[in-house]
C-alpha cells in the first residue's frame, strides 16, 4: 500500500483507526486477504483505541478534529452493537 501523497495528521490518523475497525467489523474487504471477514476482537480494540485518544486528547483538539473524533467513535460503536 503506497502513502505516497498521504498527509500525516490527526484526521487521517484518526480515519485509519476507524478503517481497521470497520475491517474487523466485516464492514470492509481486509485489503490483505481480499476478503470480508469479522475480527470482533480487532473492531473493539481500535474502537477502544479511538476511545482512548478521545480521552487522552480533550480540551486539546480544534473543533473539527473533536467533531470527527466523536462521530466515528458513535458510528462504530452502534455499528458494533449492531453487528454483535
Amino acid at each position: 500500500m503506497s502513502t505516497e501523497g498521504i498527509m500525516a495528521n490527526f484526521s487521517t490518523f484518526v480515519l485509519s483507526v476507524g478503517h481497521s475497525a470497520k475491517i474487523g467489523l466485516g464492514l470492509i474487504e481486509n485489503p490483505e486477504s481480499k476478503k470480508t471477514e469479522k475480527n470482533l476482537s480487532l473492531a473493539q480494540y481500535n474502537i477502544d483505541l479511538l476511545s482512548l485518544l478521545k480521552d487522552k486528547t480533550k480540551n486539546n483538539l480544534t473543533a473539527e478534529e473533536d467533531q470527527l473524533l466523536n462521530q466515528i467513535i458513535t458510528d462504530l460503536q452502534m455499528k458494533f452493537v449492531q453487528i454483535k
